[in-house]
Formats: C-alpha cells, sequence, structure tokens
C-alpha cells in the first residue's frame, strides 16, 4: 500500500527474460551512506478536495523496536500495545473520552486477546464505551488501522481516531497437532470411560509434534525470505549491493539516532527490568563482516542472508489523528495531512514484494503529482533485495510496458530523500506495528527537512501493498 502525506507547514521463479534484461544495469548504494541535507520548503499545491474533511496526523510515538526474544520476551501483545497509547496520552494530553474509536493492527494473535486493541485500550485507563476493534493485513496492518480511521473521520462518523499496531514475535503461538487437537476434543466430548479409553488407543506419539507458525505463504508455502531470494536473482540483484544497502540503513539509523531524530520512540519500563529507551537492532557493521554471513533461505547459492534482511521483533507504535477542524480546536499543530491512498494487490508467488512498483504511480496520478514533488520517501525494508528489486522495475520502461500496461517507467525515488533516518533493516519490523512508523518517520522527516510531500510504501505477504502520502 501507498500514501501521500502533506506537510502542514503551507497552503518470483528467475526467468532467463527478467534476468537478461536487468542483469546490464546494476545498481550500487555504496556512495549513499550519508543522510540526505535538509531542502528548503518549496510553495506547491494544496491535495485538499472539496466537500471531503481534512484528516491530520496530530502525533505518534513507538514504543522502543526490539530484537525478539529480550527485553520485552516475558510480556504479552497487550503490554506493549498499552505501553504506546500511554506514550500517545502522555506525549499529545489528549483527553480519553475525546477519542470516538481505537483500531490496532497485528499479525500473528495472542488467542488470549484477539481483539487486543480493546484490551490495550482498556489496559491504558480508556473508557470501556469507547470502542475499539483489531484489524490484520499482514506487514500493512498498521497501515489498514490508520487508512480505517481515516474513512470512519473522513465521512463523519467520527471526529478523533486512535490507530496503531502491535507485534510480539518473542512469544508467538505454537499449536499442537492437528491430530492431537481432535484427539483432545473428542476426549472432552467422550462420555463414559469406555469411549475415553478408546480415544486414548487411538493416540501415538507423532501427535506431540507442534505446528509452529512460519512466515510463509498459505497459497503457496514459500517463505517470504525464500521469494526475496528469487526476486533478487529474477532483477539481477548481487550479494555486494544487497550488503551496502542494508549497511546504509544501519549507518542512517544509527546517525539519526545518536542526534535524536528519531523523537517519535518513548522510553517503556519493563516490568521487573530497566528502562528501554532505545532500538536495540541498529548496528552498523562492515562490508567484510557482512560478506561471511552463509545464506539463509536458498543454499549455497542464495544471496539474502541475515545481514541484509530485517529481524525478528517486539514493539507497538500508536498514532492520534483528527479531523482537522476538530485539531485545531482543541489546540493542535498538526504534524502532517493524510492525503491519497491505495492499496494493490499482485501475484503472490513471482511478484509477493513488488507492490511498491505498482501502487507508487497509480497513488501519484491520484494525487496528481509526480515524483520530483515528492521530498521524503519511505518505504518498508523488508529485504535489501526486495527494496532493490523494486527499484530497478521503477526505473526499467520495459518492465513498465511488458508487467504494468504503462508506457513509461514509474521512475526511480531519489536515495538522498530515501529512507533517510533508516529502515526496517536496522530500526526493525515489528509486523503490525511498522506502518505507523513509516508514516510518522516521513511526517518527521518533512517538518525536520523542509518538505511538503511524503510517500510511504510498505509490502506485504500475499502480494498485496499499501501506499499512502502525506503533507
Amino acid at each position: 500500500m501507498t500514501t501521500i502525506l502533506t506537510c502542514p507547514f503551507k497552503k518470483l521463479p528467475t526467468t532467463s527474460k527478467w534476468a537478461l534484461r536487468f542483469a546490464i544495469r546494476p545498481l550500487s548504494c555504496s556512495s549513499q551512506l550519508r543522510a540526505a541535507p535538509a531542502v528548503q520548503t518549496k510553495t506547491k499545491k494544496t491535495l485538499a478536495k472539496p466537500n471531503i474533511r481534512n484528516v491530520v496526523v496530530v502525533d505518534g510515538v513507538r514504543t522502543p523496536f526490539l530484537l525478539s526474544g529480550t527485553s520485552y520476551k516475558d510480556l504479552m501483545p497487550h503490554d506493549l500495545a498499552r505501553a504506546a497509547l500511554t506514550g500517545l496520552l502522555h506525549r499529545t494530553s489528549v483527553p480519553k473520552e475525546v477519542v470516538d474509536y481505537i483500531i490496532f493492527g497485528t499479525v500473528i494473535q495472542e488467542v488470549k486477546t484477539s481483539n487486543v486493541a480493546r484490551e490495550a485500550a482498556l489496559g491504558a485507563g480508556f473508557s470501556d464505551k469507547t470502542p475499539a476493534h483489531t484489524v490484520t493485513m499482514a506487514c500493512i496492518s498498521a497501515n489498514q488501522a490508520m487508512t480505517t480511521g481515516v474513512g470512519l473521520i473522513a465521512s463523519g462518523q467520527c471526529d478523533v481516531i486512535v490507530a496503531g499496531g502491535v507485534e510480539l514475535m518473542s512469544d508467538i503461538p505454537i499449536r499442537h497437532s492437528r491430530k492431537m487437537r481432535k484427539l483432545m476434543l473428542d476426549l472432552n466430548k467422550a462420555k463414559s470411560m469406555g469411549q475415553r479409553l478408546s480415544l486414548i488407543s487411538k493416540f501415538r506419539l507423532n501427535f506431540l509434534a507442534p505446528e509452529l507458525p512460519a512466515v510463509a505463504e498459505f497459497s503457496t508455502s514459500e517463505t517470504m525470505g525464500h521469494s526475496a531470494d528469487r526476486l533478487a536473482a529474477a532483477f539481477a540483484v548481487s550479494r555486494l549491493e544487497q550488503d551496502e544497502y542494508a549497511l546504509r540503513s544501519h549507518s542512517l539509523a544509527k546517525k539519526a539516532q545518536d542526534e535524536g531524530l528519531l523523537s517519535d520512540v518513548v522510553p517503556f519500563r519493563v516490568p521487573g527490568k530497566d528502562t528501554v529507551t532505545k532500538d536495540n537492532g541498529i548496528r552498523p557493521s562492515s562490508l567484510e563482516q557482512m560478506a561471511k554471513l552463509k545464506p539463509a533461505f536458498i543454499k549455497p547459492y542464495g544471496t539474502v542472508t541475515a545481514a541484509n534482511s530485517s529481524f525478528l521483533t517486539d514493539g507497538a507504535s500508536a498514532m492520534l489523528i483528527m479531523a482537522e477542524e476538530k485539531a485545531l480546536a482543541m489546540g493542535y499543530k498538526p504534524k502532517a495531512y493524510l492525503r491519497d491512498f491505495m492499496y494493490v494487490s499482485q501475484d503472490p508467488k513471482d511478484q509477493l514484494l513488488l507492490g511498491p512498483t505498482y501502487a507508487t504511480p497509480k497513488v501519484l496520478e491520484k494525487a496528481g503529482l509526480t515524483m520530483n514533488d515528492i521530498d521524503a520517501f519511505e518505504f518498508h525494508e523488508a529485504f535489501s533485495g526486495q527494496i532493490l528489486a523494486n527499484f530497478k522495475a521503477m526505473d526499467s520502461d520495459w518492465f513498465a510496458e511488458n508487467y504494468m500496461g504503462r508506457k513509461t517507467k514509474v521512475g526511480l525515488p531519489p536515495l538522498e530523500k530515501f529512507n533517510n533516518w533508516g529502515g526496517s533493516l536496522s530500526l526493525g519490523h515489528p509486523f503490525g506495528a511498522t506502518g505507523c512508523r513509516l508514516v510518522m518517520a516521513a511526517a518527521n522527516r518533512l517538518r525536520k527537512e523542509g518538505g511538503q510531500y511524503g510517500l510511504v510504501a510498505a509490502c506485504a505477504a500475499g502480494g498485496q501493498v499499501r501506499e499512502r502520502g502525506t503533507n
């Protein structure tokens, strides 16, 4: 999905065809390891639409994003979501009773708190009269939460929405095998000792083998990492290029962290432990060290490794979005306007991670903008190879004509405007929470760099993508 934001300062299997086509245009990121300089604010047209309410971002926060299995490992998802909500309340001082609705995204649900939005809201002190629901759309679950909120505001149903997301990969549900589950359910229904003994006699040791959740496509049984490896090969993205891009992400994230630019992060005191104040997955290395890692998915010749992939992450995020007139009446100065957004879906086998290429021109055309108008790009980095493959697809007239039905290419996002404060490779990727981080990064960058238009894009399992714009 892709989205346009505006700043309120102013009114596949590798086919020989693909491989041969893209092998001649390698893309190197090695010269782009520094953040972009601040740009001067330019006077541009407004994207406001007649007779449609303006929807604004008042502010947004997130817990520090941590490697799974670290400081959050003993928590439950609603604990993290509650921390994000509490942080948002402290940051914005919004009265709880003003919030009309709360929406959270999550992917791997905790069965005890299937509606994690509701449980987190109650835990954070919101009224039990405030409705809350949970959505899931893979890695764009928080994006879906936001756009659901935008729809409620734009339609006049609500004035104030809290949207967010959460993921806790440290404690994922692990099920008994189906045979074991069936046996246990049947035992629970048995009415006599004879029935119970008959059922128990059917038990076999292999019934105890657990079912582990996997980051894999149900329709293809292929893991996303395997798909990313095939995509990189199809677009002739080398291992070195992927490592260079990952190093760029970590280097820019470290710089942003050191300079205090990651202002959406709020400290979280973990019960029984110390207060966590920053993301712990930012680890700039060297190309020499990264080159030592073995392929993670396609062995021994794959190019996707642990170093150029996003890591399993725990974290939560939350944003306060309002109708513009409501925000102004309450004395808030909005950080950004949420303008247009677009969801697209592609073939989950061969184009699983190419959604940004397809969605970007659609959302730009919907907003009446071009790539040159965008001041801040924030794309979800699932894998270096996924980002670079999209770059090559977007920069190819041949791909546009043969796969997108377009006469000209989409255009390449300038690296000096792209993920300047790091991305999911370095900051982390809690599946259900990343969408809010992307939007807040774009909004904060527009304010810091003096830009007006931002574009956010994120691919997701199932071959889906969401793009959104802000200003």
